[in-house]
């Protein structure tokens, strides 16, 4: 992190509440698509399900979109509590994950998949890509951000992490220009050529912000919406990566657009090295987003598949979630990192759009959206 300057003292929308409860730093090592086999911690000894598995060991393949990012040790914990091997398949962005799958339908890619989130779960479950299963006993928090009905017995809910406008506070303080509030405010004048956003076309976070808006704006207001942002000279990227470390004044490259669609969980990546508070803060624009897992439809290995889907649920799997994937585990009673505690927010009441309508207009709402944004 660099170190930043002082500012002035600022409040928190009312909408926000602190999700905060300590917990030592963990360390972040990267994971890329690969096999990891278990070693030879002595700390892990599985419950009796574990050890009958254990007995049974094989591959299981994880399917995941590609910020799948936990640390080798947690990945090689799995073969230790439960015998098998995992092999991590990244696969695209959510969507273009989702796409695949529903396109492998009768012959999948793996055994279990991770990273299906509230925008494409019904259209996983009714591409008959998923295997009902639910684990047994889900952990206090979780059944909150479980699926309405059904879809509820083909997805389990593992993290969350609201899709925000977040803002350099910095970048405005020096330049003497009054913070956005609002979705609204983004297409006045004097904001004009500070905002990047992911396409919606092309992104998970990006597909958010434009439900975020048709929720916001209704169905006869979203599009006028997009043509005032593009009138305003908003830029619109391929992904989250390139809109926050690329474009962003505050995501740690050469940025040049203060303002940028990222997650509510982003702040706490902008304290500086000296101690300094965090430079960026969340407009009040927050779309509530879940990720979930579940068995694949013909997987080779169903039953390593369960303990998958029952893994990332597990204490060591939701502790790490945090510094290795930018995310709110769904487990209540995780710790979070003390960075979290003072800074990482979550919307008391996020804009939302109900999953059986996103389904219903997914398809036309982003060509609609390519037509205004992309041209």
């Amino acid at each position: 992190m660099h170190p930043t300057p002082p500012r002035r003292a600022t409040t928190r929308p009312a909408r926000f509440r602190r999700y905060a409860v300590p917990l030592s730093t963990l360390t972040v090592l990267s994971l890329a698509g690969c096999t990891l086999t278990g070693g030879d911690d002595e700390s892990s000894t599985g419950d009796e399900s574990s050890s009958s598995s254990q007995s049974a060991g094989g591959e299981v393949v994880l399917v995941t979109h590609d910020s799948f990012n936990l640390p080798d040790e947690v990945v090689s914990g799995f073969t230790d509590e439960t015998g098998y091997e995992l092999t991590v398949l990244p696969s695209g962005d959510a969507g273009e994950m989702t796409n695949t799958l529903a396109l492998t339908e009768g012959s999948p890619l793996g055994d279990a998949v991770f990273g299906i989130d509230n925008t494409f779960a019904s259209r996983a479950v009714e591409e008959e890509i998923l295997a009902p299963y639910s684990p047994d006993q889900l952990p206090e928090g979780a059944p909150e951000r479980a699926l309405p009905g059904d879809l509820a017995d083909y997805l389990t809910p593992v993290d969350f992490g609201d899709v925000c406008v977040n803002i350099d506070r910095t970048w405005f303080e020096r330049e003497g220009v009054t913070e956005p509030e609002s979705l609204a405010d983004l297409t006045e004048p004097e904001y004009e050529g500070l905002f990047v956003t992911p396409g919606a076309s092309t992104s998970s976070p990006g597909l958010a912000f434009l439900l975020a808006t048709i929720a916001e704006f209704g169905q006869d207001g979203w599009q006028q919406y997009w043509s005032d942002l593009v009138d305003n000279d908003v830029r619109v990227v391929s992904g989250w990566e390139d809109a926050y470390t690329v474009d962003f004044t505050a995501g740690g490259g050469d940025g040049d657009r203060p303002i940028v669609v990222s997650y509510a969980s982003s702040p706490p990546f902008t304290i500086g090295d000296d101690g300094e508070p965090t430079t960026t803060a969340l407009m009040d624009t927050c779309f509530g987003q879940v990720e979930y897992a579940g068995v694949l439809e013909g997987a080779e290995n169903e039953e390593g598949a369960r303990a998958a889907v029952d893994y990332l649920l597990s204490d060591t799997v939701q502790a790490a979630l945090p510094e290795s994937m930018y995310v709110f585990p769904v487990a209540t009673q995780t710790e979070l990192p003390q960075e979290w505690e003072e800074h990482a927010e979550v919307a008391e009441d996020p804009l939302e759009i109900p999953a059986d309508q996103v389904e219903a207009n997914r398809e036309q709402w982003v060509n609609q959206w390519a037509d205004i944004a992309t041209g």
